[in-house]
């Protein structure tokens, strides 16, 4: 597939292109920065213009797509104003979405995120480990916007019957150089409580986004997608018991076994984290 990838540039968008070239794919990225030549278009996504424009054809480049990954955003909570979040991130995916429906690119992946959960779990959550099943919880104008652009997607495919939209609710993203801080995480079950001690490793981030493209149907859907373990050495009972012990568990946990179930990304879209930061220190 000819696929355009927004946020390109970022700290997940840089992996995600690269598996799915890897993969045989032909990708354009698209961003407000990156490196110059074949492959990548400097687009600002607030702008419908310039987004319609860049998934039609852009000189050389390409001649139009047949799927988009959307990640661009303001990343996360804090970085800039509420205010200028909401503006950013809620206008660049409705111009991405809407592009793409103008014209005609019916295969659709976005990142989501794990903060639509309830996160930082201030409130704590219904029952753990956690899952798609329970309502949003956005604690944030960050997660507001993402539960809106879950929302607006469920539309646009009742509009767009043959239209395919996948969430992709992805936790903390890490990179190999991030696991060596992760040995001081043990000291305060605390710090790391506000995603269930939850993280994922871009390397995985990228192979959710290969199998949703391979696998999602028309239709919306949303997946949590995490690694398989925590960031934790302490076992994950242990962690739910000190700091969550009224919430639910909902069966057996598993020794180090994420508290975000990626048990859905597994059925539906053949998801199988394969990097562990404990493979990495």
């Amino acid at each position: 597939m000819r696929i355009a990838v927004t946020g390109s540039s970022g700290k997940l968008g840089l992996t995600v292109v690269r598996v799915l070239r890897e993969a045989g794919h032909t990708v354009i990225g698209l961003d407000r920065v990156g490196e110059r030549g074949p492959g990548f278009v400097q687009v600002d996504l607030t702008d419908f213009g310039q987004v319609i424009d860049a998934l039609a054809g852009v000189n050389d480049q390409h001649d139009g797509v047949d799927a988009l990954v959307h990640l661009a955003a303001v990343p996360a909570p804090g970085i800039r104003t509420d205010v200028a979040t909401f503006h950013n991130n809620m206008a660049a995916t409705f111009n991405v979405f809407w592009a793409a429906v103008r014209l005609g690119v019916e295969k659709i992946v976005y990142a989501s995120s794990e903060t639509v959960l309830g996160l930082p779990f201030e409130t704590p959550p219904p029952y753990i480990p956690v899952d798609e099943d329970y309502p949003a919880r956005p604690e944030s104008v960050y997660s507001l916007v993402k539960h809106l652009e879950e929302q607006m997607a469920i539309e646009l495919v009742r509009w767009h019957p043959s239209l395919s939209i996948t969430a992709l609710r992805f936790s903390n993203v890490m990179n190999p150089e991030d696991y060596a801080a992760f040995g001081s995480f043990d000291s305060d079950a605390t710090a790391r409580k506000w995603n269930l001690w939850g993280y994922i490793d871009g390397r995985d981030g990228g192979q959710a986004v290969l199998r949703a493209l391979e696998a999602a149907p028309a239709g919306f859907d949303r997946f949590i997608i995490a690694a398989a373990d925590t960031v934790m050495s302490r076992p994950a009972a242990e962690l739910v018991a000190e700091v969550f012990p009224d919430v639910p568990v909902r069966g057996e946990l598993s020794p180090h076994g994420t508290l975000l179930s990626i048990d859905k990304a597994r059925r539906l879209l053949g998801y199988d984290p394969q990097h562990s930061w404990r493979d990495e220190v």
